[in-house]
């Protein structure tokens, strides 16, 4: 038997054997492996070592931290109390270049942005799914530019520059009804020849359904994908609400009772027959019997001792994680003013780290709206570093400043830097310095060398003014007599 026909035993379905004493050709089997870690062709630096969690875990975190939100009072308050603190006064995007800033304006107040009313949903699904993905709409006439949506979970891949694994560079969402899956370039602002290699330019050529803002928290150098803020509390707010619920049943029993009836001298057929006629009397009724009945209300005694300990100890446990002290959530514990105040302090340094990043967003997403005009007026990419694309967003004060503090700190300070400047114990510049650093408390900003220089231009003019009033006394007082025409005095 030839190969051919052993071929064809072996599947019946492939042509069918050649005729004796034909020549067959033999065709070597044509392909190539296909390997999962490679994107168009290359292989991230980083090789096969993987900080992200699995897709499964990934949908997994997104579900569950949607749902204790929407659920669980301690997991609303450990993303919306930090949202309330670096949003609830609003924020302004200010251009460095006035002429920018109606552009700027014409982005935020957009009818499809609204950003005064979609920033805080964006910055609080950040908390929630660890990510974010806007799409952009850029009208190419006027470079205008408007914001979409993407829900992190329709996020199939995140693509990282093969030469820095650090640099996300290309969104691939999951395949639609049609079997279509869409590529987004991650907007990275400034030229793309001089932010990446040529191999990386080709690589995001490939995306070219769009750009897109991407932006993550809670994750790492190397990660693809970020985390929320409920991943490590989300066992222990489940865990508190479990405890809760278990305490509400036990309160349930502890409320319960039965009456217990004792019959003096009765068989079991006169206990039968109380059992059949016997009521449970109403609440404010009057009951009548002899001293052979004895009724007694009874009720459980489980043993169960004061839980509010426990309670406090898995509060705390999650708040503690979220660096939220324990009286922002209802427990007061042995906390005055002054401790209240000092407690608060580690808290609010964790809201500024985000409110921090946060800044960057909205900087990064300034500079990119005026990159756009400018390109749509110049049909160019303007450099990098070009003073028109600079961008401050500005956000409120976090609390109210207790004031009082600071304004004796002042004084003393003044005080002591001028007794210091006196003894020619520090230079003028330092004592300015240390004025501006209590001033900057009171939110009072002050350059010490541009102040110390405006300072002495002031001086001199009023020593000037001085001067001019000494050398014309007169000249103060309009009803003073000049010397001679004042009249001489009679001989006495």
């Amino acid at each position: 038997m030839g190969i051919r026909e052993f071929l064809h035993k072996l599947n019946p379905w492939a042509e069918p054997a050649a005729v004796a004493g034909q020549t067959v050709r033999l065709v070597e089997a044509a392909g190539a492996t296909v390997d999962p870690d490679d994107e168009d062709g290359w292989r991230r630096l980083s090789g096969d070592v993987s900080r992200d969690l699995s897709p499964l875990s990934q949908d997994r975190m997104r579900e569950t931290a949607l749902y204790l939100w929407d659920a669980n009072l301690l997991a609303n308050r450990i993303i919306e109390l930090p949202l309330a603190y670096m949003l609830g006064e609003g924020v302004e995007l200010k251009a460095a270049d006035e002429a920018m800033q109606p552009v700027i304006t014409r982005f935020w107040d957009d009818p499809i942005n609204q950003m005064d009313v979609k920033l805080p949903k964006k910055v609080r699904e950040l908390a929630l799914f660890g990510e974010q993905c806007w799409p952009t709409f850029v009208n190419e006439t006027s470079g205008h530019v408007r914001l979409g949506y993407l829900d992190p979970a329709l996020i199939a891949t995140v693509v990282v520059d093969p030469d820095n694994p650090e640099q996300p560079i290309g969104i691939v969402t999951v395949k639609d009804r049609k079997g279509v899956a869409r590529r987004y370039r991650v907007i990275v602002n400034g030229p793309e020849g001089e932010l990446f290699t040529q191999r990386t330019q080709q690589i995001r050529e490939t995306f070219a359904d769009g750009e897109c803002f991407f932006f993550t928290v809670n994750d790492l150098s190397v990660s693809r994908r970020g985390r929320s803020d409920l991943r490590a509390p989300a066992d222990w707010v489940d865990a508190y609400d479990q405890f809760l619920f278990g305490e509400i049943e036990r309160y349930n029993f502890l409320r319960a009772f039965v009456w217990d009836v004792t019959l003096t001298s009765a068989d079991e057929a006169k206990v039968k027959e109380k059992a059949r006629q016997i009521k449970a009397p109403k609440p404010g009724s009057v009951r009548v019997h002899n001293e052979t009945e004895i009724w007694k209300a009874e009720s459980p005694d489980i043993k169960a001792g004061d839980t509010a300990e426990g309670a406090r100890l898995f509060r705390n446990h999650v708040l503690g994680g979220a660096t939220i002290p324990e009286h922002w959530f209802g427990g007061g514990g042995d906390v005055n003013r002054a401790t209240g105040d000092s407690m608060g302090e580690p808290t609010f340094k964790t809201f500024s780290l985000r409110q921090r990043y946060l800044k960057h967003i909205l900087e990064v997403m300034g500079r990119y709206v005026i990159r756009q005009k400018l390109k749509a007026e110049s049909e160019g990419e303007p450099d990098w570093d070009d003073e028109r694309l600079k961008v401050e967003a500005r956000f409120p004060e976090m609390t109210a400043r207790d004031t009082t503090r600071y304004a004796a700190a002042l004084a003393q300070v003044v005080t002591g830097a001028a007794f210091a400047v006196e003894k020619r114990l520090i230079t003028d510049e330092t004592a300015v310095a240390l004025v501006a650093a209590i001033a900057g408390q009171l939110g009072v900003e002050i350059d010490p060398v541009t102040e110390l220089a405006a300072a002495r231009k002031a001086a001199a003019k009023r020593a000037e003014d001085e001067a001019e009033d000494d050398a014309f006394p007169g000249s103060a007082d309009p009803g003073a007599v000049a010397p001679e025409d004042a009249t001489e005095p009679a001989e006495a």
